[in-house]
């Protein structure tokens, strides 16, 4: 008897890769059931809970019996308030119409991916990458380019070669992605380098895809500009932000997509046919968020920043790391090539290490395609500094026992 046709499932799902952050998850819970205590460097969201007036605010909304549908782009006053957000902040010159309320920024990037790829189309992604972008792309039927971001040493960090970004450019390239502030690096792209990005998109006729998720998590050592304040950006971008990281709130699936209003009335077409709307509940407590007390915010950001610090400081001490400290988002990247070289380990293995016998979880750079971060680990400084003091004296252990 042949195979049920259940079991016919397209191949290219298979080979989809996952996000690493949640098999590890896996891992460390199965780790903690057994009695161990795991130190996990590997999760992408803030350890601080949703503050306390975003939570009342969706109770709130509960009780009034906020359950239903909503529109498919979002109710009025959160789109409203996302574009009063990029305005203020950025001058971003943003409308209520152009806003669309996503169930997360990882739908609003498939939702601008899905609206512009066809099969044979390029997207051009600055690696090591979050891997949505390019896992989207090759399921549609384009084709990811992956460029690397260049490491020079830990004093300079990570560099975005554009000579070589437009060298890979043709006529089957569509689009260009720009993570800033970048996971997995932490790389803040300086405003030269957006500005000159931008410039060559429109001399190219090319789309930006810009998610900016990480755009309050800036530590001040290179000035942050958002694409949304360049002349004439609605042309050129596709904007993806969210709620999710700056008021901890990754849990509630909000995210949203900005584009020109003509154009965010034909996505919303494809949206309803995904998802319908965002939970309404959770749109009302977005809502009340961007227009709420934003000093706890503030007080998260500072708390990052220390952690930020002490990360860099603690692993700077082991031999074999090199070390750069980031200016963005809430990770570290280093390069580990020394120990994996001495130890004739994989990055993969050298993770399996650490998790198996010191029970810390970091996750391998490979896991941010392409291959640039092969050489590399990142580790999400969202614990505590006691957790970070921990997890790092067990990670010097492990290089001792490995190399000496």
């Amino acid at each position: 008897m042949s195979n049920p046709p259940v079991d016919q499932i397209k191949p290219l799902v298979e080979d989809l890769r996952g996000e690493l952050g949640f098999i590890y998850i896996a891992r460390a819970r199965a780790l903690r059931e057994k009695g161990y205590r795991v130190i996990s460097f590997g999760v992408g969201q803030p350890d601080i809970p949703t503050f306390d007036h975003i939570v009342e605010s969706a109770k709130r909304a509960l009780d009034k019996r906020a359950t239903g549908y909503t529109e498919t782009a979002g109710i009025p006053r959160l789109r409203r308030a996302f574009a009063e957000y990029l305005n203020e902040r950025y001058g971003a010159g943003a409308r209520e119409d152009e806003v669309i309320v996503t169930t997360g920024a990882k739908t609003a990037i498939f939702l601008a991916i899905a609206s512009y790829i066809s099969p044979g189309d390029e997207v051009i992604i600055p690696e090591p990458s979050y891997p949505a972008y390019g896992e989207v792309v090759r399921f549609l039927g384009g084709v990811p380019r992956y460029i690397p971001l260049i490491f020079k040493d830990p004093s300079s960090g990570f560099q975005l070669d554009l000579e070589m970004l437009e060298s890979i450019i043709n006529k089957r390239t569509k689009m260009i992605v720009l993570n800033n502030p970048h996971n997995p690096t932490g790389y803040v792209f300086p405003l030269k380098i957006v500005e000159s990005l931008y410039q060559l998109a429109r001399e190219k006729g090319l789309l930006i895809l810009a998610d900016e998720i990480y755009d309050n998590f800036v530590y001040g050592e290179t000035e942050f500009r958002s694409i949304t304040s360049l002349s004439g950006w609605k042309d050129y971008v596709l904007y993806v932000n969210g709620a999710s990281k700056t008021f901890s709130m990754t849990g509630w699936r909000i995210g949203y997509l900005v584009v020109r209003s003509d154009i965010a009335r034909k996505l919303t077409r494809l949206a309803v046919n995904i998802y319908s709307c965002a939970p309404s509940f959770a749109q009302e407590a977005a809502a009340d968020a961007l227009k709420g007390d934003w000093a706890p915010v503030k007080r998260m950001i500072e708390i990052f920043r220390v952690r930020r610090d002490l990360i860099y400081q603690e692993l700077s001490k082991i031999k074999g790391l090199e070390v750069w400290k980031p200016h963005g988002a809430f990770y570290i990247f280093p390069r580990v090539s020394s120990i994996l070289s001495r130890s004739k380990m994989s990055v993969e293995e050298f993770v399996d290490y650490l998790i198996n016998k010191y029970q810390v979880v970091v996750l391998p750079g490979s896991g941010f395609p392409d291959t640039a971060g092969r050489d590399y680990i990142r580790l999400s400084y969202a614990v505590s500094e006691e957790d970070i003091k921990e997890g790092v004296r067990r990670i010097s252990d492990a290089v001792k026992e490995l190399i000496g």
